[in-house]
């Protein structure tokens, strides 16, 4: 597999990319209008040469913002990245994704990513037991329900933690003129990879990994899943999202390491994802700020970003100047994923892609 599978790139940067650039109250809230200021940057994301747009969910829904986006584009994939499976029930995210497929003509992927245990029983108040094994049945829910909808079957679907029995006429959307939503999810532990391999489109590799970790845990352990129930990686989407660092300044590149210094610390304190650092040899570093995450000093997570030296941070994040950042991504990912995704966690201009989408373009031509 190549890093470019088609002409362009896909752009992953968080919901707040297009929500918290329209213009807003000072309340935080939304003027009237946003949504047609939404519609406007996916536009502008087309024009710039982006394969697909996709959304987060964080402080704001993750579905709404597509809808605005699909009026606009013509050609522009459109997908959550994530949105939270457990805070929702199989019905509720099938009926969505359907809605969202038809009126996006199939261009929408399903996103799904499970959360940790305090956000879905404190944040959500949503049930929360063996993620892995909801997730397997939860994805094995929606198809079940897509099914009935597309095919007329009748719909029984009866697991350990979700029943899905009753669909009469009057609550079935119809079939869909174009081929039913992907489904992708995000995946660290080897659970949920087996996961992915096991009954989804594909996965949406989480930020907070390294090219070492791929190679020998992640893609191992989803071809495992997909030999367990007979499917192959031919039709499977290996999405990467790397960490990226950089700016055309000195000042907004030092900027730019700032803040990714500090989403790594923030990935690396939940003991979720302790097997990455693990994998290096950096067990201990989890502790640290793990146990500097639950303190109560006030300048925590300062501390914990100055925990994150060169050696981690050039390992989870490709670091340099615009023109400098394709390279590295065609060397650390080309023969490992089929789209990337651009993962920056600090305030930045559009054109600042500009260079990258170039150079990978380049690549496939």
């Amino acid at each position: 597999m190549l890093l470019q599978t088609r002409t362009h790139t896909e752009l992953f940067n968080y919901i707040s990319y297009i929500i918290y650039t329209v213009p807003m109250h000072a309340d935080g809230k939304l003027k009237a209008g946003s949504l047609q200021e939404t519609a406007e940057t996916a536009a502008d994301h087309e024009k710039r040469g982006y394969a697909g747009l996709w959304s987060s969910e964080s402080a704001h829904d993750p579905f709404l913002p597509l809808a605005a986006a699909a009026q606009s584009t013509q050609d522009l994939e459109l997908g959550t990245a994530i949105a939270v499976a457990f805070a929702r029930s199989p019905m509720t995210l099938a009926y969505t994704a359907w809605d969202l497929q038809r009126y996006t003509e199939g261009r929408f992927t399903l996103g799904l990513g499970s959360q940790v245990k305090p956000h879905i029983e404190r944040r959500f108040s949503m049930p929360w037991s063996k993620p892995a094994a909801r997730m397997r049945e939860m994805v094995s829910a929606i198809h079940s329900i897509w099914d009935s909808w597309q095919n007329g079957t009748k719909l029984s679907f009866e697991g350990d933690f979700y029943r899905h029995t009753l669909m009469t006429p009057f609550f079935s959307p119809g079939p869909l003129a174009t081929p039913a939503p992907k489904i992708v999810i995000a995946a660290v532990g080897e659970a949920m990879c087996q996961v992915a391999g096991e009954v989804c489109d594909g996965i949406l590799l989480h930020g907070f990994t390294t090219e070492r970790y791929m190679r020998e845990v992640t893609l191992p352990t989803v071809r495992r899943g997909q030999e367990k129930t007979g499917r192959s990686m031919d039709d499977f989407d290996v999405i990467g999202l790397p960490l990226i660092a950089t700016g055309t300044t000195e000042e907004s590149l030092a900027s730019a390491v700032r803040g990714v210094r500090e989403q790594i610390a923030f990935y690396g304190s939940t003991p979720a994802y302790r097997g990455v650092l693990e994998l290096h040899g950096w067990g201990e570093l989890g502790d640290e700020l793990h146990t500097l995450s639950l303190s109560r000093d006030l300048d925590k997570w300062t501390k914990m970003g100055d925990a994150i030296d060169d050696e981690v941070l050039n390992t989870f994040a490709v670091v340099g100047a615009p023109e400098e950042i394709a390279p590295v991504l065609l060397e650390r990912f080309g023969d490992l994923v089929d789209r990337v995704q651009f993962y920056a966690p600090y305030t930045h201009e559009t054109d600042l892609w500009t260079p990258v989408i170039a150079g990978l373009q380049e690549s496939s031509e």
